[in-house]
C-alpha cells in the first residue's frame, strides 16, 4: 500500500520548472558540518526525494557513494543530463533505477522502495524530504526510512517558522516533532540552527541542521 504524497503536485512544479526549493549551488550547511557524521569517503549516502540537487554533485566529488530516491522523472533526467553522465535505467518492481558509477537513483514512490532493492547504506542525508511532507504522512516516512535504510545515521536539515502563517511546503517541524520520530532509536543533535536569508515566502523561519547517531 502505498500513501499519497501529492505526486500531481510535484510533477507540476517540475514540468512548470517551479522549482525554487532548488538551489544554485550546494548547501552551505551540508559543505560545513557533513564531515562531523563521520563518514568516510567511498560511504554511500542515501538522499530521500532528491531531486537534482547539487548536493548529488557536492558528494561525489568528495568520494562518497550517493543512492537517491525522487518521484518525479523529469528530475533525475536532468540530474544525469547536468552531471554529464549517462545513466543505465532498469525496473525494479514498480521503480525505475538510474544508475552509473557510484550513483543510483531509484524513481517512483518512495513508499515502493525496500531495503532489499536499495542495497547497504552508511548513512541518509535529508535535506528535502521530512520538511516536503504533509503531517500525515511524516510518520509513516520516518519509520519508513528507518526500516530500509536500517537505522543508517542521519545528516537532517528542518525548518521551523510559524506554521500558521503560511502552508507548506516546506513546513515546519519542530524539535519536539524531530524527537518524536527518531529519539528512540538515535541520539539526536541540534549542531547548527541560522536565521533564513529573506524567509520563507517572507515569513521569518530558521534552518536547523541534526545528526542523528546510532545509540550506543
Amino acid at each position: 500500500m502505498t500513501v499519497d504524497i501529492n505526486a500531481n503536485f510535484w510533477r507540476q512544479k517540475w514540468q512548470t520548472n517551479n522549482i525554487a526549493f532548488h538551489k544554485s549551488e550546494a548547501h552551505p550547511l551540508l559543505v560545513k558540518h557533513f564531515s562531523q557524521l563521520d563518514r568516510s569517503p567511498g560511504s554511500r549516502v542515501f538522499l530521500p526525494l532528491c531531486g537534482k540537487t547539487l548536493d548529488i554533485g557536492w558528494l561525489l566529488h568528495c568520494g562518497y557513494r550517493v543512492a537517491g530516491a525522487e518521484l518525479v522523472e523529469l528530475a533525475i533526467e536532468q540530474l544525469f543530463a547536468e552531471l554529464a553522465i549517462a545513466p543505465q535505467i532498469t525496473p525494479v518492481g514498480n521503480l525505475k533505477r538510474y544508475s552509473a558509477d557510484r550513483i543510483d537513483i531509484f524513481v517512483g514512490d518512495i513508499f515502493e522502495l525496500s531495503a532489499a532493492i536499495l542495497g547497504p547504506v552508511d548513512a541518509v542525508y535529508d535535506r528535502a524530504a521530512l520538511v516536503a511532507l504533509p503531517e500525515p504522512v511524516r510518520q509513516r516516512y520516518t519509520a519508513h526510512l528507518q526500516t530500509i535504510t536500517v537505522t543508517a545515521p542521519q545528516f537532517l536539515i528542518t525548518f521551523q517558522y510559524d506554521q500558521t502563517l503560511m502552508t507548506g511546503p516546506p513546513f515546519s517541524i519542530s524539535a519536539e516533532e524531530v524527537q518524536q520520530h527518531y529519539g528512540d532509536r538515535y541520539r539526536l543533535s541540534l549542531v547548527d540552527s541560522q536565521d533564513v536569508a529573506g524567509g520563507l515566502k517572507g515569513n521569518a523561519a530558521e534552518e536547523n541542521v541534526w545528526l542523528l547517531r546510532n545509540q550506543p
